[in-house]
């Protein structure tokens, strides 16, 4: 009878976004592909790239960020209920990330952006419309703030999922 290899699991401690502190955590190989999933999605998301003066349309970047909580949702449930085991793991974080660090910036931004779209006249592009919006500039640096946290969170799903 050969004795069962087994992958040893390794303490990790990771810096989280959102005033969320930091986390030691036991790093296994579900959390290892969990964290990779999350990172590949994360990492190639306007969510995490900067959004210079007058470039891109504050809506996609608004429906980017949206769709982290479905990708969050979608890995994490693949992943299954190992990889959310006890406050300190992976699921737990991404969980408090959606949470805690998107949900407000999006109950805020999203139904105001909204309202003012809905104003836009018909011979006006919307991104013309857009940058002609008094909040304009406050959503840019607030979702320049988010980016910055995002960008912490993608360096801790790196981190996890074992990347140099």
């Amino acid at each position: 009878m050969s004795p069962e290899k087994k992958v040893k699991a390794t303490k990790l401690t990771v810096g989280l976004p959102f005033n969320l502190g930091s986390l030691e955590l036991e790093n296994d190989e579900v959390q290892q592909r969990a964290a990779w999933s999350l990172y590949v999605e994360l990492s190639t998301r306007i969510a995490v790239q900067p959004l210079g003066e007058g470039e891109g349309i504050l809506r996609e970047a608004l429906t980017s960020l949206y769709n982290v909580f479905n990708i969050t949702r979608q890995i994490l449930r693949e992943a299954g209920p190992e990889v959310a085991k006890g406050p300190n793991s992976l699921g737990f974080i991404a969980i408090d990330v959606i949470n805690t660090g998107l949900r407000p910036f999006l109950v805020r931004w999203h139904p105001l952006l909204k309202g003012y779209e809905e104003k836009r006249p018909p011979e006006m592009t919307s991104v013309d419309y857009e940058r002609t919006w008094e909040h304009e500039a406050e959503l840019r640096r607030e979702l320049e703030q988010v980016r910055q946290q995002m960008v912490i969170y993608v360096d801790a799903l790196a981190k996890i999922a074992g990347i140099e």
